[in-house]
This record gives C-alpha cells, structure tokens and sequence, in this order.
C-alpha cells in the first residue's frame, strides 16, 4: 500500500506529545512535511529533536489569535496546508453538577472552536487544489460515554456532527473529513483521569488502570502509535473513498456494533 505522502504539507495541533506527537511522527517518517503546535516550547524543542526540520510553533489552541498565527506560520512556511489534524488535550473531568458556565465555556473554546477556527483557515487552500484531508482526534466517549467526562462526552459529539456535516459539503472538492476515536491510551491525559477517578473512589492509580484494562478485550491500554497509525492513514492517498466516518482505536472496548 502506497500511502503518497511525499512532500505533503501537514499540521498536527498540540502535535509535540502523546497521540499528537506520535501522529506527527508517523507524517514525518512517511516523507511529509510537518508543523507542530503547543503551548511548551520545552515540548516542543524535544519534538523537534525527534523530528528534525519539523517546524514548531508556540500557541495555544483554545485562543483565536493564536490559531490565526499557527495556521498562517505554518501555510507559509508550506505554501499551504495539504492535511489537517486536529487535536487538543481533552476538557477537565467533572460530574455535571460541579461544572460551572466557565467551565463549558472553556471546553467549547478548546474541543470545538479550535476545529472550526483551523479548519476555517486550511479550507480555501484544500479547495482550490482539489485534493485536503482533515483528520480529528476525538475519543471514543462519542461512541459510549466515558464515566466523570461530562464535558469531554458532550462536546466531542458537537464536533462529530460539525465534522460529518462538513463532510458532505466539501466531498465535492475532494477534501476528506474523518475522525480517530481513541479509546484509553497510555499518555498524560489518562493519567490525569485516572487521578480524577482515584480522588473520587479511593482506589490507587494502579487499581484503576488494572481494573480498565480488564474490562477491554485485548487487556491492555493503548499507545499512541496505535492512534496514531489510523490518522496517518485517514491522512495519506490510500485513504481516497473515506470521509464522514468516525473510527474508534480502542481494543476493542466498545461494545456497540457501529
């Protein structure tokens, strides 16, 4: 399979760690030209180590003012971006009853403003050309709510509607909308819920690890690569009859059929 990722322009966002770092990395060893943004130039400094000529921008997603900046750095280092991947760190846990209006506020910046204010700035590029891919990672919690994400469950299923519903309307111009759906995967983000969920129950870290892993049929967590295989994909020439889907990388967790 021949994924013709040469000299292909990508934009990873919050691309300097975890499923972001890894998706990164995967563009980059099949011949893609990347950009990487985040908020730690520490982080993004060891990416870049990793990924030599890689170009690294500061910013945070969740500011309009900086996606503006993170996209246009990015377009002109590249003449314009061939593939979008949105990803972002995932809102705070929380039950429904302890979050304010800040708090969705704040998650609505983070999860959806900051897909459609980058997808927004890469369309017209994508359009003229005839040829886009714009991949979102998202979370199997639009699949099967996960326990304690209340903002997170809610608002990644505002970006799975805006992302189907984007779909049909730029399938036209050959640009492809999908969505990667990871289940619990070994990175920092798991680790903050699985805190959460410690404060809550009482339960060491490594209980509730163990217990999670249990419950998937493979019996283990993921890692990023794995997420991060599927977007690569979902990215290159091999994916050409694909968009509108939603794809869930989970071991199997899910239990629902589609």
């Amino acid at each position: 399979m021949k994924l013709k990722l040469e000299n292909k322009s990508v934009l990873v966002t919050a691309g300097s760690k975890g499923i972001g770092l890894a998706t990164a990395r995967g563009f980059y060893e099949a011949g893609a030209r990347v950009a990487i943004c985040s908020r730690s130039q520490e982080n993004l400094d060891a990416a870049t180590a990793l990924m030599p000529g890689c170009v690294a921008i500061a910013g945070d997603v969740s500011n309009a003012d900086d996606i503006q900046r993170i996209v246009t750095t990015a377009s002109d280092n590249f003449d314009g971006i061939d593939i979008l991947v949105n990803n972002a760190g995932g809102p705070p846990a929380g039950l429904f009853a302890d979050l304010d209006d800040s708090d969705w506020e704040k998650a609505v910046e983070l999860t959806l403003m900051s897909v459609v204010r980058a997808t927004r700035l890469v369309l017209p590029h994508m359009q003229a050309q005839k040829w886009g891919r714009i991949v979102n990672i998202s979370s199997t919690g639009v699949k099967q709510p996960v326990p304690g994400l209340t903002l997170s469950n809610s608002i990644r299923m505002a970006v799975l509607g805006w992302a189907k519903t984007l779909a049909n309307q730029v399938g036209p111009d050959n640009v492809l909308v999908n969505t990667v759906c990871p289940g619990f995967t070994n990175t920092d983000r798991i680790t903050q819920i699985f805190e959460s969920q410690s404060a809550a129950s009482g339960k060491t870290i490594d209980e509730i690890s163990d217990g999670l892993a249990a419950q998937i049929p493979l019996r283990r967590l993921g890692q990023p690569e794995e997420i991060a295989n599927l977007a690569v994909f979902l990215g290159s020439e091999a994916a050409s009859y694909i968009t509108g889907t939603a794809i869930q990388v989970d071991g199997g967790s899910v239990q629902s059929p589609g």
